[in-house]
């Protein structure tokens, strides 16, 4: 529950139900289809609270859509009745139980009512004004007056929004880099657990034999390999993309850009600061060096 606020769309499940809901009633599915992959309905794997919670984001998205009825309002009365979320944050505080109590009243009153304005399907706009593309290498100047480099591994546009993802290297000289000299450059990641034997992590992670290789753990590693990543919007990017100069193509294996971590950054000032002290940033999250030799395809 640790991601959880007291609203009815306030965490990870509700999230992902409510916006998985709409993400296919804006791609204009039959609505079979988001009947089939979210039925309202208590679900075997979920305990009471989950329901609780699955139930109300999916009826949510329902009455925005003109798609909800006398059997789920039933099911949403009797879910909020039981009182589940609100004995469970009362544990937590007294207010906080009157909180979530307060956002299910006006919940109740409001899906109980007919919706006289449904939602209708949205059509997001695409960038394609972008200011880079993936596999690039820019590089900066940094406010320590050294040059710095980052690597723009992937772009995200989803729902309207678009985000750039960036790799940090360790690249750092008073000369401005060229392609060849980033060769001998790292890139910063970090390794990650895995549930399956080996030959299975390898089948769903492409290329990540070569980061064992580098580990010299030989024939007994068996982990994920992910890429410290940050994102930057299109929009904040618009008022420092002039400062990133593209020095050439590189690029690193499609199978090894799976995010370690990510972060996000709105301005130049942001970027900057991730580069003050690699060396702190590695000892206290765990991070490592990995060159870049090893991770692209050169």
């Amino acid at each position: 529950m640790a991601t959880d606020g007291v609203k009815i769309i306030d965490g990870d499940l509700a999230y992902d139900t409510y916006w998985g809901i709409m993400d296919l009633y804006d791609s204009k599915v039959d609505f079979e289809l988001i009947k089939d992959k979210f039925p309202v309905m208590e679900l075997s794997h979920f305990d009471d609270y989950d329901n609780e919670i699955y139930i109300t984001a999916c009826a949510l998205a329902y009455w925005e859509i003109g798609k909800i009825n006398a059997e789920i309002l039933s099911l949403v009365k009797r879910m909020i009745d039981k009182g589940i979320s609100v004995a469970i944050w009362a544990e937590s505080s007294v207010n906080e139980g009157k909180a979530r109590h307060y956002q299910l009243e006006r919940f109740w009153k409001k899906i109980s009512l007919e919706n006289v304005k449904i939602r209708a399907p949205k059509t997001y706009r695409t960038i394609t004004n972008l200011y880079f593309k993936p596999d690039t290498a820019l590089t900066f100047k940094h406010i320590d007056d050294s040059y710095r480099v980052i690597i723009c591994i992937d772009i995200i546009q989803h729902r309207g929004v678009c985000d750039y993802r960036f790799a940090l290297t360790t690249y750092r000289a008073k000369e401005k880099p060229t392609l060849a000299n980033l060769l001998n450059s790292e890139i910063i990641g970090r390794k990650m657990g895995t549930g399956y034997d080996q030959s299975e992590t390898r089948a769903l992670q492409p290329g990540v034999e070569r980061v064992w290789e580098f580990e010299k753990e030989g024939g007994n590693c068996n982990f994920f390999f992910g890429i410290v990543q940050f994102s930057i919007n299109h929009k904040n990017l618009t008022s420092f993309n002039s400062k990133l100069e593209n020095i050439g193509t590189l690029k690193m294996l499609p199978g090894l850009k799976k995010s370690g971590s990510l972060s996000g950054l709105s301005t130049f000032e942001d970027l900057e600061a991730e580069f003050l002290d690699l060396e702190k940033r590695l000892r206290i999250f765990g991070d490592k060096k990995y060159p870049v030799k090893v991770l692209c395809d050169l």
